[in-house]
């Protein structure tokens, strides 16, 4: 959600498409036809790498991490569990961006800090976490279930009124009533001009 992808599906092409583009991050399988997984990491240089992969004894997943993958997720696996480590590992490598700038407002995801025209605003931890996930998929509409599994957890046992409320709270904070945009019987959408 809000990346980019490019897509191959057999070793050799993606050991060509490591070399001649530039990667935040590669997810690779293992067992890739033509040239396996581990030969082709082994042509990644500094790219976080998360391998994906079918095999799941202890060998094979200390193999990939010793070989300095940045984590290791074997299948089946829940999409919310990639797209997180993917954020993780986004997040850990600096990949990222530290800051993110709106109009009056600047939000500093390494201080956890919030400022609308200049001020500190004073976010809870559900807020910020909330206003991260909007931002990293900025003119996606997001429903509120999405929002509620990404910010609160599978566990979550309230309503999704939680997220109205929250969503209020911050445009009323940041002076964003037509930032954060309502989807109709989905959910919601933070707008940008590209």
């Amino acid at each position: 959600m809000g990346h980019q992808c490019t897509s191959v599906f057999d070793g050799e092409a993606a050991a060509s498409t490591i070399q001649n583009q530039q990667f935040d991050l590669i997810i690779l399988d293992i067992m890739l036809p033509g040239l396996d997984g581990y030969s082709v990491f082994e042509q990644v240089k500094d790219t976080p790498t998360i391998f994906l992969t079918a095999r799941t004894s202890l060998a094979d997943r200390v193999k990939g991490l010793s070989m300095g993958a940045d984590d290791y997720l074997t299948k089946p696996f829940e999409m919310l569990e990639l797209l997180a480590r993917v954020e993780a590992v986004l997040r850990r490598t600096k990949k990222t961006k530290s800051c993110f700038e709106l109009g009056s407002v600047r939000i500093d995801f390494d201080s956890y800090q919030v400022f609308y025209k200049g001020q500190l605003v004073a976010c809870t931890p559900k807020e910020f976490e909330l206003l991260e996930v909007l931002v990293n998929n900025r003119n996606i509409a997001l429903s509120r279930d999405r929002l509620l599994e990404l910010v609160w957890g599978y566990d979550f046992e309230g309503d999704t009124r939680t997220i109205d409320v929250h969503v209020q709270k911050l445009r009323k904070k940041l002076g964003w009533e037509n930032v954060i945009k309502t989807v109709y019987k989905v959910g919601y959408r933070l707008e940008v001009q590209l």
